[in-house]
């Protein structure tokens, strides 16, 4: 978590709104604090490019950094070694069969620089309804009919907002990445990895400008944002 303070709104916990990102451009990408977890609020957040991110049993952070850090689907870079392990047939893969549980996973998995998480159990039960929308996805790994890695998201038109991912055996979360972005590559424009990870570059994801996010974002948000 970034420790540092910057000139931030804060939210109107009556009214479920944000600042415009594309006009309020706060140091460190900090747009607002405040609100709450509803399905509803975090569900504008997505659609406008924002996402929570803050410690635990402190107040409510929203953000949209400048850079973003993403991935291409046509960019995906699938290492030798990866090739192998996805060849060995050691995993399988399913798509919302077990969103709650990924959740948890990646609640209790531990952060590299981080003494907590910033998964409460106000921000699981707003996903849980969003995912009962139709608007968040998990991915799962298994291995031996055992949960042992996966991520989860929210979908905003041909924009796949990746939040978290957990991995408890070796390579069991970059297995489900590339799983899923070869399998719908070709329905996705981009994958918003949000803030850079070594994990993801590897596998092909960059930075761009938050208004060519924006842009792309915009384009094929459920909000008509434009």
């Amino acid at each position: 978590m970034v420790g540092f303070f910057v000139l931030m709104i804060a939210l109107n916990i009556e009214e479920i709104s944000f600042p415009d990102p594309r006009i309020y451009h706060p140091l460190g990408g900090l747009i607002a604090s405040g609100g709450d977890l509803s399905s509803e609020r975090l569900w504008l957040a997505y659609n406008l490019g924002l996402f929570p991110w803050f410690n635990p049993g402190e107040e409510l952070l929203w953000w949209c950094p400048d850079p973003r850090f993403v991935l291409f689907p046509e960019n995906l870079h699938v290492s030798k070694s990866m090739k192998k392990v996805l060849d060995s047939k050691a995993f399988t893969f399913s798509i919302d069969r077990a969103f709650e549980q990924v959740m948890r996973a990646c609640m209790e998995a531990p952060r590299e620089n981080q003494d907590g998480t910033w998964i409460s159990e106000e921000l699981i039960s707003g996903f849980l309804d969003l995912h009962h929308e139709g608007k968040a996805k998990s991915i799962e790994v298994w291995q031996n009919s055992e949960l042992v890695g996966g991520f989860y998201g929210v979908v905003v038109g041909k924009v796949f907002c990746g939040e978290s991912m957990f991995s408890k055996v070796s390579n069991a979360s970059k297995a489900a990445f590339i799983t899923f972005v070869q399998d719908n590559g070709g329905f996705y424009d981009l994958i918003d990895c949000q803030i850079y990870s070594s994990h993801l570059e590897t596998l092909g994801a960059d930075m761009i400008s938050k208004q060519a996010y924006l842009d792309l974002l915009f384009l094929s948000n459920d909000l008509g944002v434009n």
